[in-house]
């Protein structure tokens, strides 16, 4: 990439809910080292930057319904990349993550696979390329060579590995393709950067777009998106290695059990998710197949 000048459009007043996976988009779930895990502990739950909104009240609601389910005190705790989420589980002071795809696969010797969330019935989301409303010139990756673009975090997948993986497929290089291009840290950034004009385009995920096409309609009208990738494996719930097995199953069972009772349900739909499922690891492989096109592992 010619630049990436990461710029400070991180959103310090915390009024909205952020999620971002962004891929979710993204977003991560954080608790119970060994240490942690004595009758009574304190767990600790972590959020990556995320984008959605009134957070302070929903994460309040959910610590309380998770701390009846569980029957542990909770906390929740927010993180402002992906990488500094990604760290404290490979410290193990963050058992569980909700976290992006990207990541999930860069940790597969820490953690394993706890649950998936279901957005629309199915544990699937994409990429989307957006472009200002009044941009009726670009109408597909190609039209923005030579512009400036928006990528969301450099360990998301939608915001920055699909699209890179894309302008590859097209047969160019993606580190030359654009003028310029900077880190937004945060899916909703990219969406107020290309709708303010900051940037001529960007890649943001479709979970976070579409919710906030509900939640703050005015900002998603102000852009359009002009291409959807390939589906991936939605966000998933991870849980280190060193969380014993029952604890492990506790968390995973809150989880399931979510859209099974109205308290959960109530939780769910300002999530704009349907519940979740233990899912499959398969559920990854097309992103492990990008990771791999440019020599990740």
């Amino acid at each position: 990439m010619t630049q990436n000048t990461p710029i400070s459009l991180r959103n310090r007043n915390r009024r909205r809910w952020l999620i971002e996976s962004g891929c979710l988009a993204a977003v991560g779930l954080i608790g119970l080292s060994r240490k942690s895990q004595a009758a009574g502990s304190k767990i600790r739950v972590g959020m990556t930057p995320a984008f959605l909104h009134d957070q302070h009240k929903l994460l309040r609601e959910w610590s309380d319904y998770m701390a009846a389910s569980l029957q542990r005190p909770v906390e929740f705790i927010q993180r402002d990349s992906y990488r500094e989420t990604m760290d404290l589980l490979r410290l193990e002071k963050l058992e569980f993550a909700w976290i992006c795809d990207y990541p999930f696969l860069h940790l597969k010797q820490e953690v394993r696979l706890l649950a998936v969330p279901l957005y629309r019935g199915r544990p699937y989301y994409s990429s989307y390329l957006i472009v200002r409303k009044d941009n009726t010139r670009v109408n597909s990756i190609g039209d923005l060579a030579g512009s400036v673009f928006a990528y969301a975090d450099p360990y998301s997948n939608t915001g920055y590995l699909s699209p890179r993986y894309h302008i590859r497929q097209v047969g160019r290089d993606p580190a030359t393709f654009f003028r310029k291009t900077f880190f937004t840290w945060s899916h909703r950034k990219v969406v107020e950067a290309v709708a303010s004009g900051l940037a001529h385009g960007g890649a943001v995920d479709s979970y976070i777009w579409d919710t906030l096409a509900h939640v703050e309609p005015a900002l998603a009208a102000r852009t359009r998106v002009v291409w959807r990738s390939a589906e991936y494996g939605f966000p998933p719930f991870v849980s280190h290695h060193s969380v014993a097995a029952d604890q492990f199953q506790l968390m995973q069972r809150h989880l399931l059990d979510m859209s099974r009772n109205d308290a959960g349900r109530r939780l769910l739909e300002h999530m704009y998710l349907d519940g979740f499922i233990v899912g499959s690891p398969a559920l990854y492989d097309g992103v492990a197949h990008m990771m791999r096109a440019f020599g990740e592992t």
